[in-house]
């Protein structure tokens, strides 16, 4: 398969997504889509260990976070590659990670209903 293919396929694979607004219309664009190794992965992290639970909780939404943000949109500026979406989440205001954990919340119920929210 040429090269030209190849991308026309990961074109045609790309994974459906939600977009949730804040009230300030910064926009959080999340995947619609989710791996049985993810899916695996998240459970061990949430299960995290019986000493340290607030640990394991904060680690799962940082988890999902990194899983499932495609794109993050603030005051019009756009954020898409992985490793900028996760430095921008971890500098996020409590306020800002109050939002995202709503968001994640209401994006698992309506893709994945069987997968236990943080």
């Amino acid at each position: 398969m040429g090269r030209r293919n190849r991308q026309r396929s990961r074109e045609q694979l790309r994974a459906p997504s939600t977009d949730y607004a804040d009230a300030d219309g910064n926009v959080l664009t999340l995947r619609g889509a989710m791996t049985p190794a993810t899916r695996r992965e998240y459970a061990a992290v949430r299960a995290g260990s019986p000493l340290s639970q607030e640990d394991a909780w904060q680690r799962s939404v940082e988890f999902l976070f990194e899983r499932l943000a495609v794109r993050w949109e603030i005051a019009g500026a756009p954020i898409e590659k992985q490793a900028e979406l996760l430095a921008r989440y971890r500098f996020a205001s409590a306020d800002e990670r109050a939002w995202i954990r709503g968001v994640l919340r209401e994006h698992l119920a309506a893709w994945f209903p069987d997968v236990e929210a943080p």
